[in-house]
């Protein structure tokens, strides 16, 4: 791979990339970052769990905050990375500035999110679990293995591509995002089978639906992705700037879940101290924090100077191993070659305990497998019912259900018509979609528990 390649403007439709000199006052990356800020599922998240659910008495981070925390973490990330970079292949200056690597990195981490189903981290778990062992597995025998794959280990990642290009609608690009940012996005850059061993950072999951393997493959292609050397699946290593999206993430959710604990009382102070003052070493300054009379004010600097100092760490990182990124031999979260590793660990096994596993999370998230599945299982009813042949049997029930579907689902193309997995896809898109509140009214009133006001 070569950065001159990997840059390369091109948009959804177009036969050749765009001169980047002719933009005015955006680059087309910051057009990207726009985009995403203006779309109605990325602002949908500002009522989605990021883990914590969403108290009366305090402030803890949902899906759009946390967003937008990791979009400015990877923005600097990008530009540090991309001013090395520049030095390095002074080729690449009469077209790119290091603002350009920030803006692909911080548009592609605003939207690492954006294909997140309800109910933190539960929400793509219980969508598998109505395929897998729900009423969802009658289906297994109408679609193909890895379609069956998409399903049962339904993938935020994977969702979030579909959304970005708006496949399930108007199949026209959606936002239209620039191809190296979308690649970016893109961490785990292949197909749902097969199924690798653990330990390429890649391979831990899947990026992309059966029905955008084929646009993923021609961003690759366009952007001269190395291909893995397995087989003929869509499967490419990462973009090297996805490597960036991961830390900003790894850095974000490890850090800023810890806080969150730490606010709430359910981390004992002591653990800041003595977990974030050695992250932040020598850029923390004993005497200013010394003056700090209040835990919550201390936890605010201490959380500061850590990710500043992890941010710097990780930039290293990268170019210390860009050119094996490159060379598609490189691929381990960054995260895991931190001097802090140990640290970074007791961090997350302190969240796990003390956050993930506390009584107020898991409600939410036992909460989410009912309310999912059953969405689920009257919307697939409804829109089965509606690609249906004309002269079957319909049920009252569910065509009054099908009235709620959104209008590209209420008339379907000829092609959802004809296709299960792609009414499934779809529908999974839709509760995926919904915002925690708006799941669970609509839940409740469909099972008749609560009438609408």
């Amino acid at each position: 791979m070569n950065w001159h390649t990997l840059l390369q403007a091109y948009r959804y439709g177009d036969i050749a990339p765009r001169n980047l000199n002719e933009t005015q006052n955006r680059s087309i990356f910051e057009q990207d970052y726009d985009r995403i800020i203006f779309a109605t599922p990325f602002r949908r998240l500002q009522d989605k769990t990021q883990v914590i659910p969403l108290p009366e008495h305090d402030f803890v981070h949902n899906r759009l905050t946390h967003s937008i925390e990791v979009s400015s973490v990877g923005r600097t990330l990008g530009k540090i990375a991309g001013q090395a970079l520049l030095e390095k292949y002074p080729s690449l200056s009469p077209t790119y500035t290091h603002h350009d690597f920030g803006a692909i990195v911080a548009a592609a981490s605003l939207a690492h999110d954006i294909g997140n189903p309800p109910f933190g981290h539960s929400g793509e778990s219980a969508i598998g679990e109505y395929f897998l062992n729900g009423p969802g597995a009658r289906f297994k025998p109408q679609v193909s293995d890895k379609q069956w794959a998409d399903l049962i280990k339904f993938e935020g990642n994977a969702n979030g591509f579909r959304i970005l290009n708006n496949s399930g609608n108007t199949g026209k690009g959606g936002i239209r995002l620039s191809y190296p940012t979308l690649a970016a996005f893109t961490k785990y850059p292949k197909e749902s089978l097969p199924v690798y061993p653990k330990g390429r950072a890649s391979e831990k999951k899947f990026g992309y639906f059966q029905t955008e393997k084929d646009l993923y493959h021609q961003i690759a292609q366009a952007l001269g992705l190395v291909k893995a050397p397995d087989n003929s699946d869509v499967h490419y290593r990462r973009h090297p700037l996805a490597f960036l999206v991961e830390a900003a993430d790894d850095i974000c959710y490890h850090i800023i879940d810890f806080e969150d604990g730490l606010r709430l009382g359910w981390i004992d102070f002591s653990y800041a101290e003595e977990l974030l003052i050695p992250i932040a070493g020598e850029a923390l300054y004993l005497e200013n924090y010394s003056r700090i009379a209040f835990n919550d004010e201390k936890v605010s600097y201490l959380r500061a100077v850590a990710i500043n100092s992890l941010i710097k760490e990780m930039a290293e990182v990268f170019l210390t191993n860009e050119e094996a990124m490159l060379a598609g031999t490189f691929d381990t979260s960054l995260m895991n070659l931190s001097k802090h590793k140990v640290l970074i660990d007791k961090i997350k096994e302190i969240s796990l305990n003390k956050v993930y596993k506390a009584r107020e999370v898991i409600e939410i998230e036992a909460a989410g497998f009912e309310v999912i599945g059953g969405l689920l299982d009257l919307f697939l009813d409804a829109l089965n019912q509606i690609c249906a042949d004309p002269s079957s049997q319909k049920s009252y029930r569910s065509s009054k259900i099908a009235e709620l579907l959104p209008n590209h689902l209420k008339y379907p193309s000829q092609e959802l018509t004809d296709s299960l997995y792609l009414r499934i896809v779809a529908i999974c898109e839709f509760v995926a979609g919904l915002t925690d509140k708006h799941a669970i009214s609509l839940f409740r009133k469909l099972k008749g528990i609560e009438l609408p006001r």
